[in-house]
């Protein structure tokens, strides 16, 4: 299979949209989630998304597949919340490793199904490495500003067994992701390296950060150049940002991004931002006119959707990148 970097010289790439968005079109129940595997589970599993890869891996592998014939060039396992960290919500630290694996697996399959349908279009895994719901370099208790509710080396441990089964499951890249707190990105990069120089391979690493707010600012209070100054130690496929923000409030701050990385960018913006009840309304054709601006001003690589984006979405993305020749890299 081509490079990816060599095809990142002459095409904007494209990503898909939110698993997520497409798996609550299911409207899967708390049986559904639990299948006959963890039947007597005892903790609820209803919202467990990632869990579905296994006990409902055609629902996932049927969404892989529309956004691949959407015309994604690259797509997300399911994998968000994959950690022994993100688990214990639900007491399921013990099957991380299958959690993973299996989402690697089926994402794959879809992969190879559709580059063997049309081989002059490769197609791309990459491992979704999530922030996990608690922050390093920040205290959840405003009456104790040094307590930490996870460390350095707690981070360190529970990413190297997410990544060591999403590479066994088959990824081509690894995607750190919706960065809030870059010390756990840091967390997540350390346990990267470590493993593919222990296992004596190399994959591409994407890094995607999250500005949350009108301040133009990561939740651990990182500017756009901060934060790219923060994580480009390592050599990177793609630096950007993803979620919290649609496509219009986005885009002044890939623009800051793209004049002060010499990597490749990545953007996923959500549909919009959501309404009253938590849903986004921002149709497809109206994204694909913002995400217009982001090819006009040549400061992506790699675009996609994040929450609210369906295939839909994706796919007038994808025939709007055609138009338009990939932000240039010396």
């Amino acid at each position: 299979m081509q490079n990816i970097f060599e095809i990142l010289k002459n095409k904007i790439l494209v990503l898909d949209g939110a698993m997520g968005t497409m798996i609550q079109q299911y409207k899967f129940t708390e049986s559904d989630y639990r299948g006959i595997k963890f039947k007597d589970h005892p903790s609820n599993l209803k919202g467990n998304n990632d869990l579905l890869s296994i006990t409902q891996p055609d629902a996932i592998s049927a969404i892989h597949e529309k956004y691949l014939e959407a015309g994604a060039d690259i797509i997300e396992t399911n994998t968000f919340s994959s950690t022994s960290i993100g688990m214990a919500d639900y007491a399921m630290e013990s099957i991380v490793y299958d959690l993973n694996f299996e989402s690697a697996k089926i994402a794959k399959i879809a992969t190879k199904k559709f580059f063997k349908m049309d081989p002059n279009k490769p197609r791309f895994v990459a491992g979704s490495i999530g922030p996990t719901n608690r922050t390093a370099s920040m205290s959840p208790d405003v009456n104790d500003p040094g307590y930490r509710a996870v460390t350095f080396d707690d981070l360190v441990i529970a990413y190297s067994e997410q990544v060591n089964a999403l590479i066994d499951g088959g990824v081509d890249i690894l995607l750190v992701e919706t960065i809030f707190d870059t010390l756990n990105a840091k967390a997540a990069l350390f346990a990267i390296d470590s493993i593919l120089n222990d296992r004596n391979i190399s994959l591409p690493i994407m890094v995607s950060g999250t500005i949350t707010d009108a301040s133009g600012r990561t939740l651990s209070g990182q500017t756009v150049e901060a934060f790219t100054a923060s994580l480009s130690h390592i050599p990177l496929l793609s630096i950007g940002f993803n979620c919290a923000l649609g496509a219009d409030l986005l885009l002044p701050y890939m623009k800051r991004l793209s004049n002060v990385t010499d990597f490749h960018t990545s953007a996923h913006p959500n549909a919009g931002l959501p309404n009253a009840f938590g849903e986004y309304d921002q149709t497809a054709q109206e994204m694909k006119l913002l995400i217009r601006e982001y090819l006009e001003a040549r400061c992506v690589n790699i675009i996609g959707g994040c929450c609210g984006t369906t295939p839909d979405h994706i796919k007038l993305i994808a025939e709007e990148t055609k138009n338009f020749p990939p932000r240039y890299i010396e």
